[in-house]
């Protein structure tokens, strides 16, 4: 700790930090435009001036720029100096001459970092009379609103977007004394984190395009900390909700997790909540057609089918909470509750799982992956399925070059410094995939089909573990060179990182991940592996150790169950179609708990409405096996329930388990822990219902909260009581606690003369650093010791084959090709992320559909082979779709998108013949 003075008050702070994060670190006021935590320092903008002394006797001083001036031990500074408060406040003036009057109508106003750094230097009055300097705004796509003329040229959006995202297309652009921010021309922004300049612009130029549609002023919303569902790194979110829809997301940071930033998916992919198909009333099969029923009529109807049935088996879901997968899992009663996935998922998942849990290689947080400094991902496209890592690995690139800055003296902090030594330098990045990924630019390729791919890393597994390696064909030569490069750079890193998943479907390639994460691990205990899985709940799922979805089949097959209860699961997406018909079909009474429609609704007897995330509360566990709560932003209109509310008064109904006495969410907590112990810690990962701060709740709404009488004078002019909240520590209400609460029960960040969410700084322990009380969430998973376990099978010396079988003459393999936006299910229906969904195509290499006499845009036949080998899809299928020409795709293989709302694939890995459509 270094000791500095400020104002004459001597303070204890960290010495490898510049003064201005020292200062806010304390949380003094100090103001700032061009500065971001995760940014760094390039002094651009002037604003954070302070007066810097010699000692206690020097009485004149000198202006310093607090964020390129470095703590040192002794400093004495000045803020308060009446010299460096005319010298900030001439700034300000400077930055406001051009910029508008248009506060009252600007989507920022209110949360504006400019205004409130304004505000603190104290400037009111414009004397500039002169005319302004004005731009013409441009369309930046569907997420993203400009607005040009708000711009005060701190140089924030290119470092963000150009720097730290990696995409180009944003610049800024100057002719004399003019600097222009967008891009060459009109046209969707190519960043899938292009959100964040949301917030990262300190005023009002780029701005929430999905807000404008529903506006609201920021503190008319009512909020809540929650987590995003539209994968599985469990990104931290703040839900705003106003007349009872979802208005916006922002990032909620999490030192551990998202830090400060959120893909474009999790920050837009929301309004599939507030979509007028959603199920908001009990629906119940009648003569072809679902009609609705009150929520008395449906439950009666509901404890009836209970009563009468002569089995009954539960369908789970990996995007539903743990909570709610354990009220089913009770309702049914634990041999009759199934994992809502098809058996390769299922073993998939559940081998990932048991990779993490044996060690000793540690899977780490997304701010941990931010460290590594050496990497190999095999198999994912981490930017379409895990985005949120695909931007910290980038992050990780730099750790090596940023190793040459400290050599020379540099601190981290100092970003232009740094940028300046590093140049273009990147450190060790392998990915190997069978098409090109949006991380190809920074990073050495190899490409293959999931065999091939499984085999490079079996044999770089062997590289690390041994010196030497068997000789090979010339032709692999190359692949040799490659495989012994990637054992280097792994081998003599500091922090490696070994990514995988199960998007191809390949146990092989999970075991060949272990292997690498172990042989690392023997002589580098700070080596880790980070799998990559598909849904918000996909780990917390299989860790409750329910059987596949054959095994629910085959229980209707035999007839010991015919009723059927799904938890928030369309079947059709999650496994094949025959598998699907024969769980509903078969089935005399089919009982579904969803938000969204669906072929499973459609096929159901009865249809519950459930809560989407905004309006439940639960916990989910990540790809870390981090267990996070998230809490509801509103209550929702009911007859609309959270699913564990509607399967424990299904219980009270048919006099069914404990958990007809459940009360709240505690009590699930607490039966869920007894019956599962695994989930223990989950109790820890936010304070109890009981939590009270100074004896009072904890406010969803900012004290600034209005229209509480006239939001509801159309149905009655007195104020209603606001609704009880049984299940958190928060209030429906803007009256509470005015204290900072747990990190896990922060609804939004503000703080005085702080509206903007620069306001983050006030809730740290150190800036950057995790949140005063510790970061949320609570891991479930930890290696036991750093004894390495039994290694994986590999094939032997095949592995320095390095390439898999060919396949029969005439026949490919389809892989699948995910999207950002179209692969996962909930997004898919928010309006401004279906514009950006791609239409259905089939790809090829261009020196494949040469062969084959194929042109781009061309449409062909795509038929899946039956003869495909066991675990791979022989169902016939037959296909009629546009070419697309993908110069990165390996050779021989086929791609097919996955997940798109407009398409159903085959189940993939799969072969397939390809030709010209008659």
């Amino acid at each position: 700790m270094a000791t500095i003075v400020v104002d004459n008050q001597p303070y204890q702070v960290h010495p490898d930090q510049s003064l201005l994060a020292a200062c806010l670190g304390l949380g003094l006021d100090l103001p700032y435009f061009c500065w971001h935590p995760a940014l760094g320092s390039v002094g651009a903008c002037r604003q954070c001036a302070v007066k810097q002394f010699r000692d206690e006797k020097d009485t004149r001083g000198r202006l310093v720029m607090a964020c390129m001036t470095p703590v040192a031990e002794g400093i004495r500074i000045s803020i308060d100096h009446p010299e460096a408060v005319e010298f900030r406040a001439g700034i300000i003036e400077g930055l406001m001459q051009s910029h508008p009057h248009d506060c009252p109508v600007c989507d920022e106003g209110g949360e504006c970092h400019l205004q409130d750094m304004t505000v603190m230097t104290g400037h009111a009055y414009r004397r500039y009379e002169f005319a302004k300097r004005t731009f013409r705004n441009q369309d930046l796509g569907p997420f993203v609103a400009h607005e040009m003329n708000r711009c005060i040229q701190c140089y924030r959006c290119v470092r963000y977007y150009r720097e730290y995202a990696g995409e180009y297309d944003l610049n800024a652009f100057s002719l004399r004394n003019q600097v222009y921010f967008g891009r060459s021309e009109d046209g969707v922004l190519e960043s899938e984190f292009a959100g964040n300049l949301v917030e990262i612009c300190p005023t009002g130029v780029f701005t929430d395009k999905t807000l404008k549609r529903h506006y609201t002023r920021k503190w008319d919303l009512q909020m809540a900390p929650s987590v995003c569902v539209h994968c599985g790194l469990g990104c931290n979110i703040t839900v705003g909700e106003r007349y009872g829809t979802i208005r916006r997301i922002v990032n909620r940071y999490n030192g551990d997790v998202n830090g400060y930033f959120l893909c474009d998916r999790g920050r837009f992919g929301y309004e599939f909540v507030n979509r007028p198909e959603r199920i908001r009333r009990p629906l119940l099969a009648r003569d072809g057609a679902l009609v609705p029923l009150t929520a008395e009529e449906a439950l009666k109807r509901l404890g009836m089918l209970l009563a009468s049935a002569s089995g009954m088996i539960g369908i789970g879901s990996p995007r539903a909470s743990l909570e709610a997968n354990f009220a089913l899992r009770k309702l049914v009663g634990a041999g009759h509750f199934f994992a809502g996935v098809g058996e390769r998922e299922h073993r998939l998942v559940g081998l990932g799982l048991e990779i993490l849990r044996k060690g000793p290689a540690r899977t780490p947080s997304l701010a941990e992956i931010e460290k590594c400094d050496a990497a190999l991902v095999l198999g994912e496209d981490l930017t379409n399925v895990a985005p949120r890592m695909a931007l910290a690995l980038r992050q990780g690139t730099r750790q090596q070059p940023m190793e040459l800055a400290r050599q020379k003296g540099i601190a981290d902090w100092q970003d232009d410094h740094v940028r300046e030594v590093a140049q273009d330098e990147r450190g060790p990045l392998v990915i190997a995939t069978p098409n090109q990924t949006r991380l190809d630019s920074i990073a050495t390729t190899f490409r293959g089909s999931p065999d091939d791919l499984a085999l490079f890393g079996f044999a770089v597994a062997r590289a690390i573990e041994r010196s030497s390696q068997a000789p090979l064909e010339d032709s692999a030569r190359h692949e040799q060179a490659l495989i012994n490069e990637t054992a280097r750079a792994l081998a003599s890193a500091k922090r490696p990182l070994v990514v995988a998943g199960i998007s191809l479907a390949s146990e092989s390639m999970l075991q060949a991940a272990a292997k690498v994460a172990w042989a690392l691990a023997k002589s580098n205990p700070q080596s880790a592996i980070s799998l990559a899985t598909p849904e918000a709940n996909t780990l917390g799922l299989a860790m409750m150790e329910a059987p596949a979805l054959e095994s629910a089949a085959q229980t209707i097959r035999e007839g010991s169950a015919d009723t059927v209860i799904v938890l928030e699961n369309n079947l059709y997406r999650r496994a094949d179609s025959r598998l699907a018909d024969d769980v509903l079909k078969r089935a005399k009474h089919v009982v579904v708990l969803d938000f969204l429609p669906s072929e499973t609704t459609a096929v159901a007897e009865l249809v519950l409405p459930a809560g989407t995330f905004g309006e439940s509360d639960g916990t989910f566990v990540n790809n870390e096996g981090r267990a996070q709560r998230f809490l509801q932003a509103f209550v929702p209109e009911e007859p609309v329930l959270e699913s564990w509310r509607w399967l424990a008064r299904a219980m009270a109904a048919s006099d069914r388990g404990e958990g007809a006495a459940w009360k709240n969410l505690d009590d699930v907590l607490g039966a869920m822990v007894s019956a599962l112990p695994v989930f223990g810690p989950v109790r820890d990962a936010a304070p109890d219902s009981g939590y009270r701060m100074a004896g009072a709740k904890i406010p969803r709404e900012p004290h600034r909260y209005s229209g509480r009488t006239a939001m509801l004078a159309n149905i009655n002019v007195n104020e209603p009581k606001p609704p009880d909240d049984p299940d958190s520590p928060l209030a429906f209400s803007m009256e509470g606690a005015p204290k900072e609460p747990p990190g896990a029960l922060i609804p939004f960040f503000w703080s005085p003369g702080w509206n903007s969410i620069q306001a983050t700084n006030k809730f740290q322990s150190e800036i950057a650093g995790p949140l005063k009380g510790g970061n949320p969430g609570a891991r479930l998973i930890e290696p036991p010791s750093l004894t390495v376990p039994r290694q994986p099978a590999d094939t032997g010396e095949t592995t320095l084959l390095l390439r898999g079988p060919e396949p029969p003459a005439g026949v490919c393999l389809a892989v699948p090709l995910y999207h950002i936006f179209g692969s996962e299910e909930l997004s898919s229906w928010a309006p401004a992320v279906r514009e950006l969904v791609p239409k259905p195509y089939v790809a090829l290499n261009p020196e494949d559909a040469q062969a084959l006499g194929l042109a781009e845009g061309q449409i062909v036949r795509v038929a899946v082979a039956t003869s495909s080998p066991p675990g791979q899809s022989k169902d016939g299928k037959e296909f009629s779709l546009a070419l697309k020409l993908a110069s990165g795709l390996a050779s021989g293989l086929v791609g097919l998108p996955a997940g798109l709302p407009d398409f159903r694939e085959p189940t993939m890995p799969a072969w397939v013949t390809i030709s010209k459509a008659s």
